[in-house]
């Protein structure tokens, strides 16, 4: 038994158990799906898309009216895995350095001679909340992005690598824009799945109602670790995906793209659609679809699951042109149609 170096200091978690079948990566986030529904009510498919990028490798913002549980889900994640967990509450007035760190010129005691000492930020942790990302200017927004897509940081010239598994989720709320910067479409692409959050049905409201209005509290224990995680991200990438399987992917990316020459292109994109998403959409829905058949336990991904990761892998990636806008259509109506449309090559 040892206890967590991070965010659950001084709780007790039992040694990482082995990851190295199908089996062995299914039962690991079937144990964090039930820790995670010991807090949060309802919200199934949302906590499913969240793990499915978890253990593709790839990282979420989560978009949600304020109260829908965005941060509690985010924190209760953090407290289920054995990792050093990290919140960046992003403002207006927040830095880059306030994220990646900075180097302090220091004296020597004993000496007297001046030293430069870099001081990590927030950025270096496994499990990332980036809060209400869209409160702070691009620049500072932008220095997630060499952290995001490689694992490590430069401050004076100096690369930094950052610790493993890195799992950056930010939240974003999508109907204050006061005082708000919408996320570059460059960052954006970053991030392999877009979660939204809708409202809980009535039966689940009553039970977030009774459940946290008394003196109970749930209390989440820590049921994998960081070892175990990154086990799972190699496995992930091993789960087989036929020729078909990856040439509908392909094809529903191409689809997008309102000029695109070798692919028959809906009349939902032509007509809506400024700008397709790009090949990484591509990539997210293979290794989404991977993750998504190892949740359930299969050992290769089928049509279904590329479906079913559509709308998180692609409605950040597409940019509506202003006739979408002024009739009132959003990317998940183009994406459900084109799910609908373009048609599944045979094996």
């Amino acid at each position: 038994m040892r206890t967590n170096p991070g965010y659950n200091r001084g709780t007790v978690v039992p040694q990482p158990l082995p990851v190295s079948t199908f089996e062995d990566a299914a039962a690991l986030a079937g144990r964090l799906e039930d820790a995670l529904a010991r807090v949060i009510v309802g919200q199934r498919g949302v906590v499913r898309e969240v793990l499915m990028a978890l253990l593709a490798g790839g990282h979420c913002l989560v978009r949600g009216v304020p109260g829908l549980a965005k941060t509690l889900l985010i924190k209760t994640l953090a407290q289920a895995i054995d990792v050093r967990f990290s919140r960046i509450q992003f403002t207006p007035d927040l830095m880059p350095s306030d994220i990646v760190g900075t180097e302090v010129v220091e004296e020597e005691r004993a000496t007297g001679r001046r030293v430069i000492r870099f001081l990590p930020g927030p950025v270096f942790a496994n499990i990332i909340l980036a809060d209400e990302i869209n409160r702070t200017p691009p620049k500072t927004q932008a220095a997630l992005l060499e952290a995001m897509q490689e694992t490590q940081v430069t401050v004076g010239g100096v690369r930094h690598e950052l610790p493993r598994p890195l799992f950056v989720l930010a939240t974003q709320n999508p109907i204050e824009q006061e005082g708000t910067y919408p996320l570059p479409e460059a960052q954006l692409d970053r991030f392999m799945f877009n979660v939204v959050i809708g409202y809980p049905t009535a039966e689940e409201e009553r039970t977030i109602l009774a459940s946290t209005t008394g003196n109970a509290e749930a209390h989440v224990t820590p049921v994998a670790t960081g070892s175990e995680i990154e086990a799972a991200h190699r496995l992930v990438r091993d789960v087989a995906a036929a020729s078909n399987i990856v040439e509908y992917a392909a094809s529903l990316v191409r689809a997008t793209r309102p000029g695109g020459i070798d692919t028959a292109v809906p009349e939902c994109v032509r007509r809506w659609v400024r700008w397709g998403a790009g090949p990484r959409a591509g990539q997210a829905l293979v290794l989404g679809g991977k993750a998504r058949a190892l949740l359930e336990g299969r050992p290769a991904v089928s049509l279904d699951d590329i479906r079913a990761v559509a709308l998180p892998v692609l409605r950040h990636r597409i940019l509506v042109n202003f006739e979408a806008e002024a009739d009132g259509i959003d990317t998940d109506r183009i994406v459900t149609e084109l799910v609908a449309t373009v048609p599944a090559p045979g094996r």
